[in-house]
């Protein structure tokens, strides 16, 4: 493959809450919940129970990030060119897992808001996921360097690369971390800014939009035409985590945008196919 396409691939992942406004109320850990609230968190149940008590999701990891490993050499096989070689990976549910965040929405009754969300990453403390640390290792026996991209906001740094350096990360540095800018959610000008001085030989995530902008409009078939036509780069340059728990999936179905948290089951439920 000669060109770099900025896309990240993982196991495909069905996600259920979304990290975008909500409306909500200001007692956020006081347990104080109205009934919608705590009914309407529990589409999460199943799905965050499955992430974090499944032996499948550890297995989907370990066979994600050891095929990334050989994706990775095949990509160094073939490089042509001076740039440093280099791999990017997303955080949140890539390398980091941040479940028990989700777990703390579904037993308070609460759905996502930056504030709350900033207080679980200000405590430094998500696990790193299986395979993660070993493969980004790996990487950097090789010769590449390693970067992490995320929607993170700025004021998130000093935690997040703390967090990096407690789960063993390489490269767990200000320069190898790109957080988003003035609430710019596309990863492109970032990717492009890396790829002035390293070729990108692999991207890893667990959301399909973190890496192609193409993939933040899903009005169209759920964006499943865009993944059939770029069905080819999937585990050879991309690699997909899996993640039930939210994603960008979600404002297809929901109709372009987010709604209340009383409106999702509903939504939900009406997009199942069945006979």
């Amino acid at each position: 493959m000669k060109k770099v396409f900025f896309i990240t691939y993982t196991i495909i992942a069905v996600s259920f809450i979304s990290c975008n406004n909500y409306n909500h109320s200001s007692n956020l850990f006081n347990g104080k919940t109205d009934t919608v609230e705590s009914l309407s968190s529990d589409y999460l149940v199943s799905t965050t129970v499955w992430y974090q008590k499944s032996a499948e999701n550890r297995a989907l990891y370990y066979q994600c990030y050891n095929y990334a490993k050989l994706a990775l050499d095949n990509q160094l096989r073939d490089i042509k060119g001076n740039k440093k070689p280099a791999v990017v990976l997303d955080i949140d549910e890539t390398v980091l897992n941040n479940s028990p965040y989700q777990g703390m929405l579904i037993h308070k009754g609460l759905s996502y808001e930056t504030k709350t969300w900033k207080q679980w990453t200000k405590l430094a403390k998500a696990k790193a996921l299986p395979g993660a640390v070993e493969f980004t290792n790996y990487a950097k026996s090789k010769g590449c360097e390693v970067f992490y991209v995320s929607n993170r906001e700025n004021d998130e740094k000093e935690a997040t690369i703390l967090n990096l350096k407690n789960e063993n990360f390489p490269y767990a540095d200000d320069k190898h971390l790109f957080l988003r800018i003035n609430k710019e959610s596309s990863k492109i000008p970032r990717y492009n800014f890396i790829a002035e001085e390293y070729q990108i030989l692999l991207f890893i995530g667990d959301n399909l939009s973190d890496f192609e902008n193409v993939f933040e409009n899903r009005t169209s078939n759920y964006g499943f035409d865009d993944a059939d036509s770029l069905k080819d780069f999937f585990g050879e340059k991309f690699i997909l985590l899996p993640n039930p728990m939210y994603g960008d999936w979600e404002k297809a179905i929901y109709g372009g945008k987010y709604p209340a948290n009383a409106e999702k089951s509903k939504l939900l439920k009406q997009a199942i196919t069945t006979y």
